[in-house]
């Protein structure tokens, strides 16, 4: 059972889900291409590789590894819902984040979305609520829809 199906109080539904965006991956991904061009440039260069490049190529692909384990970790344990009461974003496995703020209380919803961002939507949403900071969701998945479900409640 997830962190927000725990929280939910009496009679309060859950609106919109959304979770991060595939993005939290790319790291680790380049990292791992560069591991692999490692290793294929060795080949190419004809003759015996040196030790350098399969170190290189060794280290990447273990840093690759620890970045897209690390990401998949971070993408498993966050939690972003908004219910028809409040909205709610947890984070974390072993410790624990949550931020939850009564709809009510929401003074204005603002989303920011770079230029690839928007060609593989994904962005950050700020919520502000009355007389509290800015409260940002970073990198999360179909960020304007996210909003709309916010600013429709």
């Amino acid at each position: 059972m997830s962190y927000i199906e725990q929280v939910l109080l009496p009679d309060e539904t859950v609106m919109s889900w959304t979770h991060l965006h595939w993005f939290v991956y790319l790291r680790g991904i380049v990292t791992m291409v560069l591991a692999f061009a490692l290793i294929i440039a060795g080949g190419l260069a004809g003759g015996r590789p040196s030790t350098y490049l399969h170190v290189a190529a060794a280290a990447a692909f273990l840093l690759g590894c620890w970045l897209l384990l690390v990401a998949w970790l971070r993408r498993m344990s966050t939690e972003l819902a908004v219910t028809d009461r409040r909205v709610i974003h947890k984070s974390g496995i072993l410790g624990r984040t949550t931020h939850e703020m009564s709809l009510e209380k929401v003074e204005s919803v603002e989303v920011r979305q770079s230029i690839a961002g928007r060609l593989f939507n994904y962005g950050t949403v700020i919520v502000r609520g009355t007389g509290s900071t800015w409260e940002p969701f970073p990198r999360i998945a179909d960020p304007l829809a996210f909003r709309s479900s916010i600013t429709a409640a």
